[in-house]
């Protein structure tokens, strides 16, 4: 029977314990000798990450204890393990490459076919100091002797910052890393080292200070030697392709035919790019193929490496890729090649979009078999990791099997909330050019209640992270958790966000603090203008950049009520002056050059402008934060205890830059649902342990 209660106080069986337990973040996927492989974050071992391998007998774990697959290169990782095995058979011996979390040290492990394990055994060598030598976004060579990957190295001699090099190095590590891009002369960041089929061709992406990959980067190919027993491998001939100032390259890959193909943002959005001949391009080789499908981006930023949005099937067969269109991802099939004429390119077919239950993708790889694995998700399932069989060769009989599902909520589809995509009015931009910006609307949904007749719920608007990231429509538990409750729930895709194209992306520069406090109020106010939600009961709450927005909101602005920010940004200075090599000049164009614009920095930060903060602030801080240290929220945290504003400051020790850890995740979530609740004047629903909220009537 349906019961009427306050909003945010209705009985919800997606407790914080319910969203905590059993819960997984899911990454790769790859093949290797016919098997598929994927990682497991799993917050109830600590935020271990443990490889997987699909067996005959179902999934099995395959790092022994005391050791995480998981990457500090770039601080955000990704990219932290690659496969290699000798032949395509399913149950083929496979050895595994992985970096350890807690040395940081390249390791090899050998995994029996009959899926015995044995040992890892380091092959980089041991630094002078724990986990300043780092490696990521590897590959390995044809017959398995050598790994060309990226390295991070701490510390090198005259060196001011973090050098970052593609290396070569054998795969027993018998020797040691080989330079092949970089150096003390070298670019400032690499990525994406990807041989030819014919493993003469090396490929790679690079950019320098102040860009960020996706503001500029550029495709470089050289010749590959690979050396021999007494030689060592060496590039040779390196010449850049593509990318520049105005040009975002990702995602190289090489097609089976020795085709080079990438992605680029050139003409405004992420298109799909290939070279018209096979093998090593020249400077100003032609293009014969940019896949545009209209307003739609072929990839999204590089926060993290070993990004795959695209691969190929076996046999030329066509390729599967994925696209994100008014905020959503979709994949599409193209069939081809077809033999050109003497002097014509092979042509390849249109797109075609498969009907399949899919709102958000990461990580499209193609097995020997002809199957599609990756990472996918839709509005009424979580991320979980499935294959698409392409054998048929028809786009409408593709099939998708989940192979490995999150897990189990146990659901009615009435108690899922699912989002509206909204287009919404924004202030406009310096030159008074009308603005838009996006939102996804999650409505209270809960069968078993209703709101008291007149009252609407309560709002949590949420500004995500990056701020170059993008909010996703995928079944997220940590918004159900919300509404759920009586809460609606907006989360917004402000100027700046992803998925809209280069010029929406880079609207935020010179206005982070600005376009994006004004989006995330705009979209507050057009809600409770159509008498959504409550305009008096109005939450902003985000992590890291999406942190300083909601200090930003609440320290500039009065229209919310209350706020959390989870290890958030309350002072760009100490930011631009104490934070990682990724991001040491990512403000420049997000604020303006530092120390130059100093005057700007001052004024956007919360920090210096509390006197003019008067609503009540919860702020969750991991106290191994290297990218936003703790020091910027024990900063407010003192300032708002002089000024005697209603806050509560939670610590968390062993905790980075987001939260893996499964009790502390539950901690802060139950703590955020009490501290709405004192604030918002509603009874909770059930038994939550308190906090101490400082200054509260």
């Amino acid at each position: 029977m349906t019961r009427e209660a306050p909003f945010g106080s209705w009985k919800s069986p997606l407790t914080a314990d319910v969203i905590v337990e059993a819960s997984v973040s899911l990454g790769g996927p790859a093949f290797a000798g016919g098997d598929l492989w994927w990682s497991e974050l799993r917050p109830q071992e600590a935020g271990r990450v443990q490889l997987v391998r699909l067996g005959p007998d179902g999934p099995v774990d395959v790092l022994p204890d005391g050791f995480s697959a998981r990457t500090r290169v770039h601080e955000y990782g990704g990219g932290a393990w690659w496969l290699f095995a000798a032949d395509e058979d399913p149950g083929s011996h496979t050895t595994v490459f992985f970096v350890n979390w807690t040395d940081q040290r390249l390791y090899r492990l050998d995994v029996a076919g009959t899926g015995a394990v044995g040992e890892p055994v380091a092959i980089s060598p041991e630094p002078e100091r724990p986990g300043a030598l780092r490696f990521a976004d590897g590959i390995v060579s044809r017959d398995g002797e050598r790994i060309i990957c990226v390295r991070e190295w701490h510390g090198a001699p005259d060196a001011t910052e973090a050098r970052n090099e593609i290396v070569v190095l054998p795969a027993d590590g018998s020797a040691e890393p080989t330079v092949l891009v970089g150096g003390i002369r070298g670019p400032d960041f690499v990525s994406s080292p990807r041989l030819s089929p014919d493993e003469h061709t090396l490929a790679w992406l690079q950019w320098n200070h102040p860009d960020m990959p996706w503001d500029a980067a550029e495709l470089w190919v050289a010749a590959f030697d690979a050396g021999s027993v007494v030689a060592t491998p060496t590039i040779d001939g390196a010449v850049r392709l593509a990318g520049g100032p105005d040009e975002s390259i990702a995602q190289p890959r090489w097609d089976h035919a020795g085709r080079l193909w990438y992605v680029s943002d050139r003409d405004g959005w992420w298109d799909l790019c290939a070279f018209v001949a096979a093998g090593r391009p020249e400077p100003g080789a032609p293009v014969d193929d940019r896949l545009r499908v209209g307003d739609g981006d072929w990839a999204q930023p590089q926060w993290v490496f070993g990004q795959s949005w695209y691969d190929f099937l076996p046999g030329d067969r066509g390729l599967v890729a994925c696209c994100r269109k008014d905020g959503t991802d979709r994949l599409a099939f193209r069939a081809g090649p077809e033999p050109g004429g003497a002097d014509e390119a092979p042509s390849w077919g249109d797109p075609v979009w498969l009907d399949l239950d899919v709102t958000a993708v990461d990580g499209v790889v193609a097995g020997p078999d002809g199957r599609i694995a990756m990472v996918a998700s839709s509005l009424r399932a979580e991320p979980r990791v499935v294959t698409i069989d392409t054998t048929s060769g028809r786009p409408d009989r593709f099939e998708l099997t989940v192979v490995r599902p999150a897990r189990d909520l146990g659901l009615d589809d009435e108690m899922v909330s699912v989002p509206e995509h909204l287009e919404f009015p924004t202030p406009p931009g310096p030159d008074g050019e009308p603005a838009v910006a996006y939102v996804l609307v999650y409505p209270p949904a809960n069968p078993d209640f209703v709101g008291p007749p007149g009252e609407l719920p309560p709002l949590i608007v949420m500004s995500h992270g990056g701020p170059t990231s993008a909010a996703r429509p995928q079944l997220n538990p940590s918004i159900q958790f919300w509404t759920s409750r009586g809460f609606a729930v907006a989360d917004v895709n402000y100027r700046g966000s992803t998925g809209y194209g280069r010029a929406f992306r880079l609207a935020l520069n010179d206005r982070w603090g600005l376009a994006d406090v004004d989006d995330c109020i705009a979209a507050a106010q057009y809600l409770a203008g159509h008498n959504r939600v409550d305009g008096r009961r109005l939450a902003i709450r985000g992590g890291s950049a999406g942190g300083y927005t909601t200090l930003c909101a609440l320290t500039f602005h009065d229209e919310f009520t209350v706020g959390c920010s989870l290890y958030g940004v309350a002072d760009l200075e100490a930011l631009a002056l104490d934070t990682h090599k990724f991001e040491s000049r990512y403000l420049d164009r997000l604020v303006g050059p530092y120390p130059a614009d100093r005057d700007t920095y001052v004024a956007r930060s919360p920090i210096h402008h509390t006197d003019r903060l008067a609503t009540p602030l919860l702020i969750l801080q991991g106290l191994e934060d290297e990218i936003v240290p703790p020091a910027q929220s024990e900063m407010m945290a003192d300032a708002l205890r002089q000024k005697g504003v209603p806050f509560a400051y939670l610590a968390f020790e062993g905790e980075q830059h987001g939260f893996r850890q499964a009790p502390n995740i539950r901690r802060a979530l139950e703590a955020e649902l009490y501290f709405y609740s004192r604030v918002f004047d509603f009874e909770l629903s059930e038994a939550i342990d308190p906090i101490e909220i400082e200054h509260l009537a």
